[in-house]
């Protein structure tokens, strides 16, 4: 399966400037792992602080691309009907971040979370971030599904 930025906005509640994933290009057939994609663009805001003379891709929001790639694959694990009920994947923790390279504009950042588990109503993911094929970070995240008024 594949989803473009409407499809998307249909399965996250996140809008610009903090909406970090610009493509779904593939959801296993068993639901276990997606990749999406987010591309960085010079024109983002973060870039007009975060360096001007040197703009690199803050890695907070290098880690919110990834847990946001882990709640598509969450939504994708759900049923229709439990899709439309009023609830948010809350990011609930993460393990073992590393960064390997540093991201800039013009790069493409490639989102890869595999399905490990869920218990109590968390689900934990492994996710990885790739540019050119190049690990640019690493972490085990872990997000909760709740309800909200």
């Amino acid at each position: 399966m594949k989803y473009n930025i409407n499809d998307i906005m249909k399965m996250l509640p996140h809008r610009y400037p903090f909406l970090l994933v610009d493509r779904v290009e593939s959801v296993a057939e068993d639901k276990t792992s997606c990749v999406c994609i987010k591309n960085v663009t010079a024109n983002e805001p973060q870039f007009q602080g975060h360096f001007p003379e040197c703009p690199v891709m803050p890695g907070v929001l290098i880690l919110e691309a990834m847990a946001q790639t882990g709640a598509v694959l969450a939504m994708e694990r759900l049923g229709e009907d439990a899709r439309d009920e009023k609830a948010l994947f809350f990011f609930a923790g993460i393990d073992g971040a590393r960064f390997k390279r540093v991201v800039l504009p013009g790069d493409q950042l490639r989102l890869e979370a595999r399905y490990l588990r869920d218990r109590g109503g968390i689900a934990k993911f492994e996710v990885t971030a790739t540019v050119d094929g190049q690990l640019a970070c690493e972490a085990t995240m872990m997000c909760a599904r709740r309800k909200v008024e």
